[in-house]
């Protein structure tokens, strides 16, 4: 037995779950849940920006607010990211600013909070993720901004769910009332002032302390359903559920395990995991973003920033991994495939195993996720494969814009990099500081 099955999960039908293929898709879906609530709309992103799709969500917050004072209006982002620009954009207030303003014109019950993860951004965010409306889960890894919602022409490729359980929508929102709202280190972004974490030292060191004991409810009433379904929280080390659960997933695989990742920089104990079941035989197939459809990716014809290497570097331990993986590749366990179409970007995540158990998360299975950030995730156990249609018309989606790799000679190599990429690179690693980097990436 595993050791979600010691607890009573949320039972679903296939019916109660839809899979959206495409961030338009997503996003007309948002803005019509949000259209027609009743009683209460929750979201948790990283980020709602202030361009032209985050201030048409928050116009429609207002909106539904102002329509039916009576319902519950409250978004959840992370404190430090709200307050800060875009990276390489001159000092500003960020999205606060939109906030506060917002607020002001309309008076109503809309609330926005910044939850403050760590004492720096660099340390750790608010990565959890799940909107609730009335009894609607939306579940994403995309957050609010133009390309996630695909604004215009160009898009940030996410998986989308939406799931139709009024007790699963209820223990997202006891985990937000219970552990979130309730804490004085959880700040109202859009009043002034803003409370500096300085402020608020000892209510936020027990924010933490009180989130890595943190847990989702479990179901507390008798549903019958053909999928087995269970919440993970994970922050920190130690004690991560979500971690245990994603690790569990890996060993448990006995045919094929399918990965979607858009940075390829497995922890330690998953590629020690990775590396066991391919000996053991277990086909392994891995969907990751090619370095150009990373969203820190720098064109060469464009200035050149430091954040601009990560994609490259990204790639380098992905050209390592298949390096040392080289048998398994030739011998078709091993499958790699780089999503690429145009100038649009990957952000794809989540575990398909044996087409059994299906991870959706916006844990990036990467060092930054598994100890730094606040993440969650919905497991569903489906023993009798009735989503299988929706997630394989997923999956054949996501591949059409990819190419197999059946070589780590595919990919460039340092000496073809952008010199200053190229310069970067070699002296993070003669100076040995590119492995404490991967560390928070």
């Amino acid at each position: 037995m595993d050791f979600w099955q010691k607890e009573p999960s949320f039972k679903l039908e296939s019916e109660q779950i839809s899979i959206l293929l495409d961030a338009a898709s997503y996003r007309a879906k948002l803005l019509s849940l949000i259209k027609f609530a009743q009683q209460r709309i929750v979201i948790t992103a990283l980020y709602l920006q202030d361009d032209e799709a985050g201030r048409e969500i928050l116009a429609a917050l207002h909106a539904a607010s102002n329509a039916n004072p009576n319902l519950r209006v409250d978004v959840l982002v992370d404190y430090h990211r709200a307050q800060r620009g875009l990276i390489g954009e001159a000092e500003s207030e960020g999205n606060a600013g939109l906030y506060y303003q917002e607020l002001q014109s309309h008076q109503n019950n809309v609330r926005i909070f910044g939850v403050p993860v760590k004492g720096k951004e660099v340390f750790g965010v608010l990565h959890l993720k799940g909107m609730v409306i009335d009894d609607t889960v939306l579940y994403s890894g995309a957050s609010l901004n133009n390309v996630y919602l695909q604004y215009e022409s160009r898009y940030r490729l996410d998986r989308y769910f939406t799931i139709n359980n009024s007790s699963l929508a209820n223990a997202f929102l006891k985990f937000i009332d219970d552990e979130l709202i309730s804490s004085h280190a959880v700040i109202r972004l859009d009043q002034r002032p803003i409370k500096k974490l300085a402020q608020c030292k000892s209510d936020h060191r027990a924010l933490m302390k009180s989130l890595k004991r943190a847990k989702y409810p479990s179901s507390t009433t008798a549903q019958s359903g053909t999928i087995d379904s269970f919440l993970f929280l994970g922050f920190g080390r130690r004690g991560n559920m979500l971690n245990r659960a994603i690790k569990n997933l890996f060993e448990l695989g006995e045919k094929e395990l399918v990965l979607y990742t858009p940075y390829f920089n497995f922890p330690a104990p998953l590629l020690r995991v990775l590396r066991k079941k391919l000996k053991q035989g277990l086909k392994v197939s891995i969907v990751v973003g090619d370095k150009t459809a990373n969203d820190f990716y720098i064109s060469p014809d464009k200035p050149f920033s430091k954040i601009g290497a990560l994609p490259y570097l990204y790639e380098t331990i992905l050209a390592k991994f298949l390096k040392l993986n080289d048998k398994y590749v030739q011998s078709g366990l091993l499958n790699v495939y780089l999503w690429r179409h145009e100038t649009n970007s990957f952000h794809l995540k989540g575990i398909s195993v044996d087409n059994r158990y299906q991870m959706m998360t916006g844990h990036n299975l990467n060092p930054r996720a598994w100890g730094l950030d606040i993440e969650n995730g919905i497991l569903f156990d489906d023993a009798e494969g009735v989503l299988t249609e929706q997630l394989e018309q997923e999956k054949q989606q996501i591949l059409t814009h990819c190419t197999k790799l059946n070589s780590y000679k595919e990919l460039e190599s340092m000496h073809q990099y952008p010199e200053p990429v190229a310069k970067l690179l070699g002296q993070a690693k003669r100076v040995k500081v590119d492995f404490i980097i991967k560390r928070f990436i």
